[in-house]
């Protein structure tokens, strides 16, 4: 077996691991409550249950990453949603639809055709100058990515910063991975490799816990396309410009590529549009219905639900607004009792 068809499996069964974490996390998401915290979900087994089947699908695309370039491996991880969302159908009960189903096969496609072109790995790697400058402008940008989370007032808007964010320090993450390959096959010393190895923790780190927070209300399936987009992306942006990766047939191997990944990323992001999936019970707010059957407004307390008839002969109180002032009454001050009305 080439060392190209080796990178290829390995990235196929590393896709596998990370749409089954994928999916424990979002589920793990749903069920924490509003005040779990960032950190609620550490208490949680199923949560470490996700971290091990992460683990398990970055050590495989570290190998991968060994054997082909990262211009190939990073955007065969789209193939993480088109496995997430078949597997959330048979455990979640998430049906997939006839959007879905045409995304992947767009997203499928395209990476057939980006595989077909992609010419023989290449063993350059980051220079040492050039490699502080690379983490500096990722931890910059997530860190941006970051502050612009907290001021959005929508979950999707939110989770999807989050998930851009998470995105960009996996796919650095990787090409550094890519450069500690190099770097032990080359047998450089500690000087680089430790400074190296560093690098990748935290951002493997950062891009887990933002990927976490990401999923909370805002669903799976934007979260997950926008980090399966942003990570190949970031990944083969940096292989292509500095490590001097390229495609087969040149200039215009080089646009069928692109369009290749074009089409791809259309097939992602029609099977994020096919439905945001936001979680039961998150982010709704239960409401109080008359006998009319129309809302009125949030419930507070035991005065949710319908009204009780009034008994017979007994005529019905109306009810006052605060700050309205009924008709033919005198006005009461909001928080005094009913039986003040008349006082005064």
């Amino acid at each position: 077996m080439s060392s190209l068809a080796l990178s290829v499996l390995l990235c196929l069964v590393s896709a596998v691991c990370y749409a089954a974490a994928a999916i424990v996390q979002e589920r793990v998401a749903a069920a924490a409550p509003d005040g779990g915290g960032v950190y609620g979900p550490l208490r949680s087994a199923p949560w470490w249950g996700a971290v091990a089947l992460t683990g398990l699908g970055a050590g495989l695309h570290v190998l991968a990453l060994a054997w082909g370039p990262l211009s190939l491996v990073q955007p065969m991880g789209a193939l993480t949603i088109v496995f997430a969302l078949p597997m959330a159908a048979l455990f979640a009960r998430r049906p997939v639809g006839a959007a879905g189903l045409r995304g992947a096969l767009l997203a499928t496609g395209g990476l057939a055709g980006l595989l077909a072109l992609t010419g023989p790995p290449r063993t350059e790697s980051l220079s040492a100058a050039e490699r502080p400058i690379l983490a500096g402008a990722v931890l910059a940008g997530v860190a941006l990515l970051m502050l612009g989370a907290r001021r959005a007032r929508r979950p999707v808007v939110r989770g999807v910063a989050l998930a851009t964010a998470a995105g960009a320090a996996f796919g650095m993450a990787s090409v550094f991975t890519k450069a500690a390959a190099e770097d032990l096959a080359h047998g450089l010393g500690a000087g680089m490799l430790v400074p190296t190895l560093a690098v990748i923790a935290v951002l493997a780190s950062a891009g887990m816990l933002l990927s976490q927070s990401s999923y909370r209300g805002a669903g799976l399936a934007a979260p997950l396309a926008t980090v399966t987009v942003v990570n190949p992306v970031v990944a083969a942006a940096v292989g292509v410009a500095v490590l001097g990766e390229d495609f087969l047939y040149g200039l215009p191997g080089g646009v069928l590529a692109g369009l290749a990944g074009a089409v791809a990323a259309t097939g992602v992001v029609l099977l994020t549009f096919r439905g945001v999936s936001v979680p039961e019970g998150v982010g709704r707010v239960p409401v109080a219905r008359d006998g009319a059957g129309s809302d009125s407004g949030p419930a507070s307390g035991p005065a949710s639900g319908p009204r009780p008839d009034p008994a017979p002969g007994v005529r019905p109180r109306p009810r006052i607004r605060p700050g309205v002032r009924p008709r033919g009454r005198c006005l009461v001050p909001a928080g005094r009792a009913e039986g003040e009305e008349g006082q005064g």
